[in-house]
């Protein structure tokens, strides 16, 4: 996790940082929407990301502390991820981008 030191000074430049990239961005909306989800979940509903970007963005998600990863001991290995309660607070914003996508469509 980074630390405060590590973080712009601006705090919509500290969102950019941790959300602001299109692949961060659906896997979280995916996630908010759908709830727990395997790495071929996110391989089927994004489906124009390669496996090494999809692998780094969810690893920066967790190191970040938007996201869990639940390993879960069977064979083959079963891996899930989830918001983490920091992760859940993005839901204000994401319903907001949300109006104001409607919102610009709409006025087109």
């Amino acid at each position: 996790m980074l630390t405060k030191e590590e973080l712009p000074e601006c705090p919509v430049a500290t969102t950019v940082q941790l959300i602001g990239n299109k692949w961060k961005m659906l896997i979280i909306r995916n996630l908010i929407y759908n709830g727990k989800q395997r790495f071929s979940d996110f391989s089927k509903t994004i489906p124009a990301i390669s496996k090494k970007v999809l692998t780094d963005n969810l690893r920066a998600l967790e190191n970040d502390g938007l996201i869990d990863r639940e390993v879960f001991a069977e064979v083959p290995p079963r891996v899930e991820y989830s918001l983490s309660d920091l992760g859940k607070s993005l839901r204000p914003i994401w319903d907001a981008m949300e109006t104001w996508g409607v919102q610009y469509k709409n006025s087109l």
